[in-house]
């Protein structure tokens, strides 16, 4: 498995380009609502922590969070996604407002609620969470109506991301009317998979899924270098992806590219707080990178070291173009190194 180096300066020119791309995210949109207190005692009811509640905070989750990382760099995120009629949903409408996100593409089903994820915290550790949310699939008229507004979205966009957290939005027959719409009109297509079966996804650019999700995937429980490899090629093999990345949490990345070798990514995470949404985090990087011109590894490597900005942060958390910046100059001397020391055979 080889490893890689990549010039922190032609990064740190990409981050430039971001302000002015549009990306236009497909996927299942969410409250991330946290509870912030400490504990103390213990429930004389039951044997649970009584959480004495000092705080709450509300971000946008899931693909909504995809957006406010894509617009925190500069961007315009422009989703489409189901929202409830409800408390919640007039609350994650107000969120995408804040960080300048058109609302076109968002489709109201009175039917269901808006999907919300509510974390109780204890200082830094969570003590339980708490879902709301109707995963049943879309009814047809609002999967029509999904569809309608992605396909007059997708002409002004720059790449498209999909943002699957299986909450019912993205069923097969979406997907088969809009990703090989983007396809065929030329865009970049980036896929965060949550169904076991990543031919659904065709025709991606690139697919991230996480280890577990892999593992499903493929049919093979990863628990080192050499399953990893066996698993990712088994997909490229199966589903016919050019692209896929395997984020790995602690181990960093994997980048399989079809007719080449597999690339490992080590993590750059310097103390980790929260993991909540650095997936999101990922997608949304990885997205910008290649519509800045970079490659998909270029890109893998930047994407990585934004989630090891973000899960240094308490909550769900993005990475602004500062912070990204000035951790890709940290790697100057780094990367000069890598590029004067004799190269290995991978």
């Amino acid at each position: 498995m080889k490893h890689t180096g990549c010039d922190p300066e032609i990064l740190i020119r990409a981050v430039g380009l971001f302000r002015g791309k549009r990306i236009l995210i497909l996927g299942d949109l969410m409250l991330d609502r946290f509870v912030f207190g400490s504990v103390s005692r213990i429930s004389p009811e039951a044997p649970v922590p009584v959480v004495e509640i000092r705080e709450e905070r509300a971000y946008l989750g899931g693909g909504a969070n995809v957006a406010a990382n894509i617009a925190a760099l500069g961007a315009t995120a422009v989703p489409v996604g189901i929202v409830g009629k409800d408390a919640e949903g007039a609350l994650l409408r107000e969120e995408l407002r804040a960080i300048r996100a058109p609302l076109g593409g968002l489709v109201v089903d009175r039917a269901r609620p808006t999907s919300v994820k509510t974390r109780i915290m204890a200082g830094h550790q969570q003590v339980c969470r708490t879902d709301r949310e109707d995963r049943s699939p879309l009814s047809p008229a609002a999967e029509r109506d999904a569809v309608r507004k992605f396909r007059t979205l997708v002409p002004s966009a720059d790449a498209v991301v999909v943002s699957d957290y299986a909450k019912g939005m993205l069923t097969p027959a979406l997907l088969k009317r809009t990703i090989p719409f983007a396809g065929n009109a030329g865009k970049i297509v980036c896929v965060d998979p949550k169904q076991n079966d990543f031919s659904i996804y065709r025709p991606a650019t690139v697919i991230t899924p996480n280890t577990a999700e892999l593992e499903r995937a493929a049919g093979v429980a990863v628990t080192g270098d050499r399953e990893l490899v066996r698993a990712g090629k088994r997909i490229v093999r199966r589903a016919g992806f050019e692209n896929l990345l395997v984020t790995r949490g602690d181990a960093g990345m994997a980048l399989f590219c079809k007719g080449s070798g597999v690339t490992r990514i080590p993590t750059v995470a310097r103390e980790v707080f929260d993991v909540t949404g650095a997936g999101d985090t990922v997608i949304a990087v990885l997205a910008l990178g290649l519509t800045a011109g970079l490659g998909v590894l270029e890109s893998a490597v930047l994407a990585n070291i934004a989630a090891g900005i973000v899960v240094g942060k308490l909550g769900t958390a993005s990475a602004g173009p500062e912070e990204l910046t000035a951790a890709l100059r940290a790697m100057r001397p780094a990367a000069r190194a890598f590029r004067s020391s004799p190269r290995r055979p991978a």
